[in-house]
């Protein structure tokens, strides 16, 4: 049988996976300028993939455009996360019951908390616990359901990245996923819902309290200088600490 290779992903696609892999690791800090030109040049390519990527990235909600300002990750402050997470606790929940009432299987989620669990780094345990929880909603039968929320994942994972920067908390959230997963197998939809639902409500009243409304961290919580306040990056001369790190397969040839 005759091998068909995979189709070579596009300059857009090749630059969007870069720099949002970049973001939802923390290596672009909220705040942080986004130059097309200096892109470009990082890149080899034109800046007509750089400017659909940014354009995508924006409609996702992962950066901001700005006419006078520019480019730049979006910052994230307590209005932004409690809106974002506001969405999650009315859908998530529900949905993970829906899961449960129809026995859906879920393996999936239980293999990413032992991915989890074995991350070498942050950025791999982060991944694999948004991997848990699309795990948990995906089975729950209606795909608008499943769209809506994973609409909202990318500004779910740039909220959690930042407050994990500074104030991480896995050990405590691994515990309350695998109790969430517990209660799901054992086919207690109601309580494995409420579970989901403490879960992350509780991250957001740690990390985002009442009467909060600045960008986060908060300023005594600041151990080094603030998320968002680094200088633009020079994407020109690119070093080995460089925080965009580009893919390892390199753009297509092709336009």
């Amino acid at each position: 049988m005759a091998f068909t290779p995979a189709p070579i992903p596009s300059r857009t696609e090749y630059v969007l996976d870069a720099i949002k892999q970049a973001i939802l690791t923390g290596r672009l800090a909220p705040g942080q300028a986004l130059v097309e030109t200096e892109l470009a040049a990082q890149f080899g390519v034109s800046k007509t993939p750089v400017r659909e990527a940014l354009k995508t990235l924006a409609g996702t909600g992962l950066v901001v455009l700005n006419q006078y300002k520019g480019v730049a990750v979006r910052a994230v402050d307590a209005d932004m996360a409690r809106q974002v997470y506001d969405v999650r606790l009315l859908l998530e929940p529900e949905a993970l019951r829906r899961t449960v009432l129809r026995l859906a299987p879920l393996d999936a989620a239980g293999a990413a908390l032992d991915r989890a669990d074995r991350a070498a780094d942050d950025a791999q345990r982060a991944l694999a616990n948004r991997q848990f929880h699309r795990a948990l909603y995906l089975p729950c039968g209606n795909p608008l359901l499943t769209r809506t929320l994973d609409d909202i994942r990318d500004q779910a994972a740039l909220v959690a990245t930042a407050v994990w920067a500074t104030e991480p908390s896995w050990e405590r959230e691994a515990r309350e996923h695998r109790a969430i997963l517990r209660l799901a197998r054992a086919g207690e939809a109601q309580g494995a819902a409420d579970a989901l639902r403490e879960h992350i409500a509780s991250f957001v009243r740690r990390a985002f309290p009442e009467g909060d409304n600045g960008v986060w961290p908060h300023a005594s919580s600041r151990t080094s200088p603030p998320l968002g306040a680094h200088s633009p990056m020079s994407w020109r001369s690119p070093s080995p600490r460089s925080p965009l790190t580009a893919p390892s397969t390199r753009p297509p040839t092709t336009p």
